[in-house]
């Protein structure tokens, strides 16, 4: 067989693991604003930026953004981001243009949960201690006595 052939005069650039390590980057650095989450904000970031010739993210910026911080998050995050650009043998320095949409949702909070008689934990035994301490003292050198009893009831 013979080997297909790239007739692209110029390659795009490619991030190293595809779209799935792309995602996962971009939200698995992602820092929800503290601001965003106490006006409860949520949405998506549009934003538009510019790979160089090495493959590092420039001149970014927000087309469509909902504020609160999560604007310049969005642009934090773009601009740790290094793609590939495969060797070219006619040794172009291009620029490309890229567009990247960023989703914003609250993270969700635990609740606490209130105890209700169903959620108690069930027991099974209940155990008393007593001690009962006998404080005769014959000779100096000789310890003090004390007894214990333990009571167990099961349920």
């Amino acid at each position: 067989m013979k080997e297909k052939k790239d007739h692209q005069f110029i390659k795009k650039p490619i991030y190293p693991g595809g779209n799935k390590a792309f995602r996962e980057f971009i939200y698995g650095n992602l820092k929800y604003p503290k601001e965003a989450i106490e006006n409860k904000t949520e949405g998506i970031v549009l934003c538009k930026y510019e790979i160089d010739y090495k493959g590092n993210v420039s001149k970014v910026k927000v087309k469509k953004g909902i504020g609160h911080g999560c604007d310049q998050e969005a642009v934090r995050i773009l601009k740790m981001l290094k793609w590939e650009i495969p060797k070219e043998p006619r040794k172009l320095r291009v620029s490309f243009n890229k567009e990247t949409k960023i989703k914003f949702t609250l993270p969700k909070v635990a609740e606490k949960k209130k105890a209700t008689p169903e959620s108690k934990p069930k027991v099974n035994s209940i155990q008393y201690t007593i001690t009962k301490k006998n404080i005769t003292v014959k000779e100096p050198n000789e310890k003090k006595r004390s007894t214990t009893y333990t009571y167990t009831i099961k349920l």
